[in-house]
């Protein structure tokens, strides 16, 4: 077991991971890690999709809008939810756009841990200023 000592650390090294494991178009890749809100969450992929969640561990977060190739080098940007759809996007540029006109309200850094640890520290934090 790697200990991390941030959630930064952790993040880096999951955008590592997915650009090594070659499963996402690469222009997609580039232009999700050159967006500040979006390099602050941590990404993951899926027949290649391109994730993002709020948290670090495993099983992810599922509020966030994904990115699906398309045609000819077109997407599809659906989510957060497999039964959700946002639609085409004929750029890279058109479906980043696509999902940070859909991020969380106060999405990010992404949080060290699980989406239930998330929970409970969204939970404390609402008790501390509420």
């Amino acid at each position: 077991m790697t200990l991390r000592t941030s959630s930064g650390d952790a993040v880096e090294a999951g955008w590592q991971q997915v650009r090594a494991d070659g499963r996402v178009r690469p222009e997609l890749l580039e232009a999700a890690y050159a967006e500040p809100r979006l390099r602050q969450l941590f990404p993951w992929t899926g027949m290649g999709e391109l994730h993002f969640s709020r948290c670090t561990e495993q099983r992810w977060t599922w509020d966030i809008p994904y990115i699906q190739p398309a045609a000819r080098d077109s997407y599809w940007v659906s989510g957060p939810l497999r039964s959700q759809t946002v639609g085409p996007a004929e750029t890279v540029g058109e479906a980043i756009a696509m999902v940070l006109e859909r991020l969380p309200v106060g999405c990010g850094p992404a949080f060290l841990g699980t989406p239930e640890e998330l929970a409970a520290h969204e939970a404390m934090q609402g008790q501390l200023n509420g």
